[in-house]
């Protein structure tokens, strides 16, 4: 009798006192709800091509909850996929807060090979299965990979500031994904599934459809890209192409680059270490992130500066014997015999060192330096990636400031070849260049042109913004794009190698001198380890009466800008204007302008050739 009242006491408790507990936890072990992360937006260039989509993936799930033994179903799960730390992967998530009954993705991407043997082994596997998520894929592997960037999963700091995220999610790291994030990333959604007592999907019971992230529509031309890359080809260097009458960027390559698809999915700590460890930098943006000495192409800022500030007139001339003395020191020209009697326009032409001596004395430093600024040089362009350097523009203040001396006059004769303390960006020249292209207007750069909504229509679109306008005398504009033009066009010039036969191309090379030589030694090039060689630098806008594109282009420890960098600048103006026939048209004049003149208020280099 006692034993069948405690028996029906028992009952009373589970069935009565106790049913609603119960039967919460009976769902939860039966009744699951499966997050559904949401397909990232994808990524097409300026002809709707796309450069970055998601295919999906089969991952190895574990729900540690639905396995009475979870070590030796983990111990098995590594011996059918031959992967090791899956224990570790559980490990982790328990320690980042894993909700009960969340799944745990413990393998990522599994080949055929591996998938089958787990839905082979399904009974033995209580708590595993088979799930499918999106995962990034970079379709053209390396091409623009500083510009797309990359993903990774979400790190316990991402966690703590950003609650739509969970474990296992993708999130930009790097590039465009990463300042893009919160357009691509959309809405997650979910399943209400049915499982048995191992965890195996009976039966969808409910959907909750996630949103995909909007579509990013760049700037960005394939077909320019490719011959971009292709041109520098494994030599480490940059190239960036934008529109003058926009500040639209039409190509963007670094090398050596990377493959975005390595991070998809997870990168291994192998793999990390070999990219940063590499000394040739991959994982730098050199567009951006490289700051180099500007040497020859320098000469546009100080051409423009003299005729402005009225140190010269066209017609000054300066005798050019192969070197000119200055407080005791010999500044070489890079043409031994000289150039002599030698104006601006063949100074530009010929890229006479001699005659930018003469122009750097007059000017000064700071006046020099504030043209330079007002053309973009020395100063972040921002453009919307992360890291990017401002180089140096030096002046008497910046020098006291950074380091405690005074600005010594012989140090403005290697500014004025764009030696010295002088520092810039790719990007930064390319904007330089653009800006006298285009009648003195400076652009931000820019890369995407729109954001489109699921539907198609413009979520967001990114007009021109223009940061400031340089007062420039168009007579002086026309005298240094003539110089300029010559330097492609004429006999003398120093750029052949970027000729077109059809279109009119205006440029400046530039040769930028890694170390110091001794005074007096003039040291064959080839003599020198390569990483002592000089850089290569050309930029270059055409048509030149009416720019749709500027250049500028660096190849490092590659001699000479017309024999190196000219080349591959050339290639991607050939194809631009395959792909866009120049037109007849003068670029517009700017309407407003903002004044460049300001109060007036130990670094040696020898010359180069270009």
């Amino acid at each position: 009798m006692a034993v069948l009242t405690g028996a029906a006491l028992r009952l009373y408790y589970l069935q009565l006192i106790k049913h609603h507990e119960l039967a919460e936890l009976s769902d939860r072990n039966r009744i699951r709800l499966q997050r559904l992360p949401a397909l990232r937006g994808l990524v097409f260039d300026a002809r709707h091509r796309a450069l970055v989509d998601t295919r999906p993936s089969f991952d190895a799930v574990v729900v540690p909850e639905d396995s009475p033994d979870i070590s030796a179903t983990t111990e098995r799960l590594q011996k059918l996929l031959a992967q090791d730390g899956l224990e570790k992967k559980l490990d982790e998530a328990a320690d980042q807060g894993r909700p009960e009954f969340e799944p745990v993705t413990v393998d990522e991407r599994l080949n055929w090979h591996q998938v089958v043997m787990l839905e082979t082994h399904q009974l033995e596997l209580p708590g595993v299965s088979l799930q499918v998520n999106p995962r990034r894929h970079y379709i053209y592997g390396p091409i623009a990979a500083h510009l797309l960037g990359y993903v990774g999963e979400v790190t316990v700091r991402d966690l703590n500031r950003l609650p739509d995220y969970r474990t296992g999610d993708e999130i930009g790291k790097f590039g465009l994904e990463r300042t893009l994030e919160q357009n691509l990333h959309g809405d997650s959604g979910g399943q209400e599934i049915e499982v048995d007592s191992v965890g195996r999907r009976l039966r969808l019971l409910r959907e909750i459809p996630e949103r995909p992230g909007n579509s990013v529509i760049l700037t960005l031309d394939l077909d320019l890209q490719r011959v971009a890359e292709e041109g520098i080809g494994d030599r480490a260097g940059a190239l960036v192409a934008i529109d003058p009458n926009t500040g639209y960027v039409l190509a963007m390559a670094s090398h050596p680059a990377f493959d975005p698809n390595t991070f998809a999915g997870g990168i291994t700590p192998a793999v990390w270490r070999t990219l940063t460890t590499d000394p040739n930098h991959p994982l730098s943006n050199r567009v951006i992130q490289g700051v180099y000495p500007p040497g020859s192409t320098f000469k546009v800022v100080g051409s423009i500066a003299a005729l402005e500030d009225h140190a010269i007139t066209p017609d000054t001339a300066f005798g050019c014997a192969g070197g000119i003395y200055f407080g005791g020191r010999e500044y070489r020209c890079w043409r031994k015999q000289g150039h002599g009697s030698i104006s601006l326009h063949r100074a530009i032409v010929e890229s006479c060192d001699v005659f930018f001596y003469n122009v750097g004395q007059r000017l000064g430093i700071d006046r020099l330096a504030v043209w330079a600024h007002a053309l973009g040089l020395g100063q972040k362009t921002g453009i919307d990636l992360d890291n990017e350097r401002s180089g140096t523009i030096p002046s008497s203040a910046w020098k006291q400031q950074r380091f405690g001396e005074r600005w010594y006059p012989a140090e403005t004769l290697s500014a004025a070849i764009g030696q010295g303390y002088v520092g810039v960006t790719p990007l930064q020249l390319a904007q330089m260049t653009a800006t006298v292209a285009n009648g003195g207007i400076l652009y931000k750069p820019q890369f995407v042109r729109e954001i489109d909504a699921l539907d198609g229509t413009v979520a967001k679109a990114y007009p021109p913004i223009i940061e400031s306008r340089a007062r420039i005398d168009p007579d002086v504009l026309d005298r240094v794009r003539a110089g300029m033009a010559g330097v492609v066009n004429e006999a003398s010039g120093t750029a052949h190698g970027a000729k077109l036969d059809n279109v009119i191309v205006a440029g400046k090379t530039g040769t930028a001198q890694v170390i110091k030589e001794a005074q007096g030694a003039r040291t064959k090039e080839t003599a020198l380890p390569e990483r002592y060689r000089d850089h290569a630098w050309f930029v270059a806008f055409a048509p030149a009466d009416h720019p749709q594109i500027a250049i500028a282009c660096i190849i490092e420890h590659a001699g000479h800008g017309g024999s190196a960098a000219a080349p591959v600048v050339k290639a991607v103006l050939q194809k631009f204007f395959e792909l866009n026939p120049p037109q007849g048209g003068l670029p517009a004049k700017p309407t407003t302008t903002v004044s460049t003149q300001v109060e007036t208020h130990h670094v040696e280099t020898e010359p180069l050739s270009d």
